[in-house]
């Protein structure tokens, strides 16, 4: 066999153990020899040598012979200076000059699985029982052939552990000892001194160096052919398989394709079976086919081809004591990628190897597989590597489906490897690698609960995570819905405690996948649920800080958080994003433009926003407004009296649709009926606003009319909004009351006239005269007295300052004289004040003197008002007093006197009258700080005292 240097001479016994090794497929097929590969390292590893013309160097300075003596210590003595800290466990092919083993040319063995063989299997699958003989009629080989191949190496012996053990000595000295020295003392120029010359021979020796070594590791395999030894070796050879210098790698590959290539002939499956590292040893292979470096390529390939066989074996040997069916669909699998492609193509794709691996590596194994690629990725320095890498990740995820067991630890080396992976093809690979992942409803919760666990907001590289999710449609909704869910489970929990982390963290979430739109579909079919959802949380977040969350220990170390980081402003910015997204820009606009988000993030204010959006979604997409109160439905019973508070207020605007008559009373008129006898006056508020929109409904007011007596009740709450809602609802359903709850009503009203509340004032006038209305004819006496009393109030609230007030006093004084059948003077209707126009209120004093005389003491009624809050009402009834005593009857007066009048304490029923003081005199009014008031006080008390003055005087009413 020519040597792969020049000349030819004898070999070392040990070598034959090379020409035994059988042939690849690849170079069986193209007649290769494999000593030509050793020849093209050698060349090429050592064209930078330039050695002059000259005598043949001595033969045994080459030769095998002077190798086995060599190492033997027989021949050198004068060169072993080995240091102390070099040991045999220091790597031989590290150095750049050694080169990897020959084999003859007319290798006859071979481990190709020829397609041929497969056809049984192909044709009754089912059927298969497989044992060692099996393995080896699939592949085309026999157990003998094994055998008698390596006949000859196995009576040749393996080489000793003395031998290697002097061998390692000898190359530490060249480089280590005294040689060294005398080489650096050489001058440069003398290239053929004797110590140049010993060099020169020295290395040219090293060549047969590697070549022994590799020889070793295929002897110890045949002399032990046990996995154990194996997984020894690859342990001791994983670093050089990994180098990042191509000539590390092509021997080191070189080396494990000869030792599978042993093992593949002469594997002893005897249990326990003990190789851990199959998945690991899987991907390295398969990556180094993908390397950018064609010899290591084409010798990965060749060992893979072996390596198939002995997982082929090994997984026999183990699923046949369980009669295990996965075997048969793998072997299965096996034949038809192998049918698809030939040989050549199949090695050339590292993804395709994978696609027959994964059918036989388990969980375990194909963790490690996952590592290893994930640590070619990392590898900068090979882009071909690392292109490799990302397509054997996700040919395994995407064929191992449901059969990982240790996705957090793979997702926490993913999320680690993002920051630090800079090219845009494999940090999409990556990220597709994530998707498949988290497309898996097996591992969906366990990515995105792996994913939350990472500060706020996301750095670029989880951000862009996010953003880019590359998921298969029918599966995209699905992780939307569970990442929505994380955030839902948290608002079911107690409000007083600490925010969850999850939650602020899936709100980032949302907010980054609606930033890059690839769900937008599942965006659109969970709106309803997003949009809630989102909006609970910004009531959760109101008025909290980062330090009202429950962050986990240990996860800001190092970092500090921006004060600016709040729970609330990532709910905002996600809520923003879903609008924007979903094409609702007007309802954004509108929010925009009535300041609706600051409206949200108030505290008191907060379901004003909710309500400015709910009813900028009915205006503006119907469908969409339709589909959240749908969803509302069974909400509003869920969560805590945030989460409730929220739901409420949305549901309510939405009660404003047509769509809503269509929901059953139920979940509609009962809903709110009990919400009218919440503790909370805010659930008692929506309650009536819903009513407002539902009364609408001719078809639902029987309904409604059943909760009058609750709503007659809360006509005496403090809360403002609460007793105009029901005074709106009321004014609904006043035409269909009965005479009972008429009459009681018109009492309630008559209390609130004057009430500091200008808007409940008005109202309950307006009410008041509706009620009137409303009488029938035969009860009409029953009430006459209600609207007698009535006068005096209506028509000193005529001059009430707010000119609404004023104008409703006069309107519902109108209605009370067409009950009581009286025609007003047009000087009711006049808008200036009394005090500017004494002549017009006279007419008015001298028309309702006459019209209420022996029916209302309007005297008494009238100085009750003398001491309200206001002072246009103050200053009428003061005015109106001293008017009045011109038409009031002198026989009552004489009889009485006018003491009652000028300094009589009169005892006021605040309740009855809110806003009147207790103690009421004329007098008093003299030392009023308004001097309109005095002079207007003053000249009434003069007509009094000037009535009391004339006893006998007689006075009347003129007709």
């Amino acid at each position: 066999m020519p040597l792969p240097y020049r000349g030819r001479g004898s070999r070392l016994a040990s070598s034959r153990v090379a020409s035994t090794s059988v042939h690849s497929p690849r170079r069986a097929g193209r007649g290769a020899p494999w000593s030509s590969h050793a020849l093209r390292l050698t060349r090429r590893r050592h064209s930078s040598e330039q050695v002059p013309p000259g005598p043949e160097p001595q033969a045994d300075f080459r030769s095998g012979k002077w190798l086995q003596e060599h190492a033997g210590g027989d021949a050198r003595d004068s060169q072993q200076t080995a240091r102390a800290g070099m040991g045999s466990r220091h790597r031989i092919c590290s150095q750049e000059e050694v080169v990897i083993p020959c084999d003859s040319d007319n290798d006859s063995g071979s481990v190709d699985l020829q397609l041929s063989n497969l056809e049984d299997i192909k044709k009754d699958p089912s059927s298969l029982e497989l044992t060692d003989s099996d393995i080896f009629d699939i592949t085309g080989l026999s157990q003998e052939s094994f055998i008698d191949s390596f006949r000859h190496l196995t009576q040749q012996g393996p080489v000793s552990e003395a031998n290697v053990e002097r061998l390692i000595q000898s190359i530490q000295e060249v480089f280590n000892g005294e040689l060294q020295m005398l080489i650096e003392e050489e001058p440069l120029h003398s290239l053929f001194s004797s110590v140049r010359q010993e060099v020169f021979i020295t290395i040219a020796n090293l060549r047969q160096t590697f070549q022994a070594f590799s020889e070793m590791l295929q002897s110890l395999v045949v002399k032990d052919p046990h996995l154990e030894n194996l997984d020894t070796i690859f342990k001791q050879m994983d670093p050089w398989l990994q180098s990042t210098k191509d000539h590390e790698r092509e021997r080191a590959t070189a080396s494990m394709a000869q030792v599978l290539k042993c093992l593949s002939r002469h594997l002893s499956l005897k249990l326990p079976l003990r190789f851990q590292r199959l998945g690991h040893f899987v991907a390295l292979m398969a990556l180094l086919c993908g390397d950018s470096v064609t010899e290591v390529a084409e010798e990965a390939a060749e060992g893979m081809h072996c390596l198939l066989h002995v997982t082929l074996r090994l997984k026999c040997t183990i699923y046949d004591k369980k009669n295990h069916p996965n075997l048969r669909r793998a072997m299965k699998k096996c034949q038809e990628l192998l049918e698809l492609y030939s040989i050549k193509q199949f090695y050339s794709c590292p993804f395709k190897i994978a696609q027959i691996f994964e059918a036989f590596l388990n969980s375990n194994e194909l963790f490690q597989f996952v590592m290893t690629t994930l640590d070619g990725l990392e590898n900068l320095k090979h882009p071909c590597t690392q292109k490799s890498a990302g397509e054997l990740l996700i040919t395994m995820v995407k064929n191992a489906e449901s059969r990982f067991e240790k996705v957090p630890e793979i997702m926490g080396v993913i999320c680690a490897r993002l920051s630090i992976i800079s090219q845009p093809r494999v940090r999409r690979q990556i990220i597709n690698t994530v998707s498949l992942f988290i497309s898996r409803p097996k591992y969906t919760d366990i990515v995105i609960g792996h994913l939350l666990c990472h500060p706020v907001p996301y750095d670029r590289h989880l951000a862009e995570l996010w953003r880019t999710l590359e998921v298969e449609l029918p599966s995209t909704t699905w992780i939307l819905w569970r990442l929505l869910r994380k955030l839902q489970k948290c608002h079911n929990e107690p409000t007083h405690e600490k925010m969850a982390y999850v939650a602020v963290a899936a709100t980032d979430a949302l907010y980054e996948v609606f930033v890059g739109n690839r769900l937008q579909a599942a965006t659109f079919r969970l709106f309803p649920q997003l949009l809630m959802t989102l909006l609970i949380q910004i009531h959760h977040s109101i008025g909290l800080t980062m330090s009202d969350v429950a962050v986990p220990s240990g996860l800001y170390t190092g970092q500090e958080m921006s004060s600016e980081v709040t729970p609330l402003c990532f709910a905002i910015q996600a809520t923003k994003s879903l609008l924007l997204r979903t094409l609702c820009w007007q309802e954004f606009n509108i929010m925009e433009k009535n300041k609706g988000w600051t409206l949200l993030e108030g505290k008191e204010c907060h379901l004003q926003g909710v309500s400015l959006l709910a009813n900028a979604l009915l205006e503006r997409n119907h469908l969409l407004a339709q589909k959240v109160m749908y969803l509302l439905v069974p909400l509003l019973n869920r969560g805590n009296d945030k989460h409730k508070l929220t739901s409420a207020g949305f549901f309510v605007e939405l009660l404003q649709s047509p769509v809503a008559r269509r929901l059953p009373s139920i979940y509609s008129i009962v809903r709110l009926k009990d919400w009218l006898h919440h503790g909370n006056r805010v659930f008692k508020f929506l309650a009536l606003r819903g009513l407002c929109y539902l009364i609408k409904h001719q078809d639902m007011r029987e309904d409604i009319r059943s909760l009058l007596p609750c709503i007659l009740d809360l006509l005496c709450e403090t809360d403002e909004k609460i007793v105009l809602l029901a005074i709106q609802i009321l004014l609904q359903l006043v035409g269909t009351m009965d005479f009972t709850t008429l009459t009681a009503m018109m009492k309630t009203l008559f209390t609130l006239f004057g009430d500091v509340r200008s808007d409940v004032h008005r109202l309950s006038m307006t009410l008041f005269g509706a009620s009137i209305k409303s009488v029938k004819y035969t009860d009409k006496k029953g009430v006459e007295n209600q609207v007698l009393d009535s006068l005096v109030p209506l028509l000193l609230y005529s001059q009430d300052e707010n000119d609404a007030v004023a104008e409703e006093s006069r309107q519902v004084l109108t209605i009370c004289a067409q009950f009581l059948k009286w025609k007003l003077p047009q000087e009711v209707y006049c808008k200036d004040p009394w005090y500017i126009s004494p002549s017009e209120a006279g007419t008015v004093c001298k028309f309702f003197g006459k019209k209420c005389q022996g029916k209302v003491n309007l005297l008494a009624q009238t100085l009750m008002f003398s001491k309200n809050a206001k002072l246009p009402i103050r200053r009428a009834a003061v005015l109106f007093v001293g008017l009045l005593l011109k038409y009031v009857d002198c026989s009552e007066l004489r009889t009485k006197g006018t003491d009652w009048i000028e300094n009589e304490i009169i005892s006021i029923d605040l309740h009855l009258q809110p806003g009147f003081c207790g103690h009421l005199d004329l007098k008093a009014l003299l030392h009023d700080p308004e001097p309109s008031l005095c002079i207007i006080a003053s000249q009434a008390l003069f007509r009094v005292q000037k009535v009391g003055a004339e006893p006998d005087s007689r006075q009347s009413i003129p007709g």
